[in-house]
């Protein structure tokens, strides 16, 4: 099967067919986007430049019940949430071997993972298929966070705490940085996981080999041989289907 380098880690090319996760799907058409328009889709307001966290507690409620828009393209229609995604994420940072770690500020890796996928609470889990270029996906993420961290958390305990999110969201997404290049790769090899997962769980009848391109993607030694150990276990795994039970 030919893999398509363009496609970015959230899926593989697919039938044309609604996104769920897209709040309207005539803004993906036409581009006409904004934070109000999303909102307006929602059928609670979230309340505004308060000195209180709890609006933004209410909204990150989005990442728990939002759906990875990749896996329900190929049929996965009860698998994991965004969060789950961030949450897996952060574990693994926090076990990044000596050799790495050691060059690393880990607090902030984990902080990083946790936040990276916080601006598809409102814009959606974006893929290709959905026909966004990366410039308009990268501009609707990037109002969605200055929407949190102005409007949700700007006046509680003195916008530290939105500061600190929004520049460590805007690090992963420069990815210059050890921390955020670490991260990104931590981002790849969960989705690696997660597929193998899938795999098993569906005992054989659900090849989602299409992802593996990712795999060429990670840049760490480290990860790297995470990486290769599991794409071994997948071969075992795989052949296990063969076998007559």
């Amino acid at each position: 099967m030919a893999i398509h380098e363009s496609t970015q880690s959230s899926g593989n090319r697919w039938e044309n067919e609604p996104n769920p996760n897209i709040l309207d799907d005539r803004e993906v058409v036409t581009r006409d986007w904004s934070v109000e328009s999303a909102l307006s889709k929602i059928h609670h307001n979230y309340a505004e430049e308060t000195d209180s966290p709890v609006s933004f507690f209410h909204f990150l409620e989005r990442l728990k019940t939002m759906k990875r828009e990749g896996w329900r393209r190929k049929g996965i229609m009860h698998g994991e949430s965004i969060s789950d995604h961030m949450y897996r994420m952060s574990i693994l940072t926090m076990l990044a071997p000596a050799s790495l770690a050691s060059r690393l500020d880990l607090a902030k890796c984990t902080r990083m993972a946790l936040i990276h996928d916080m601006a598809e609470a409102l814009v959606g889990d974006i893929t290709p298929e959905d026909g966004i270029p990366k410039p308009e996906k990268s501009r609707r993420e990037a109002e969605t966070m200055d929407y949190v961290c102005n409007k949700l958390l700007g006046k509680f305990n003195g916008g530290l705490n939105a500061r600190q999110i929004r520049e460590i969201w805007q690090e992963y997404e420069d990815s210059k940085t050890l921390e955020s290049q670490f991260v990104h790769d931590i981002d790849k090899i969960e989705l690696l996981l997660q597929m193998v997962e899938y795999e098993r769980e569906k005992g054989g009848d659900t090849d989602l080999g299409e992802f593996l391109w990712v795999s060429a993607k990670i840049q760490s030694a480290e990860v790297k041989a995470w990486t290769d150990h599991l794409l071994w276990e997948r071969l075992e795994l795989w052949q296990s289907f063969a076998v007559p039970q």
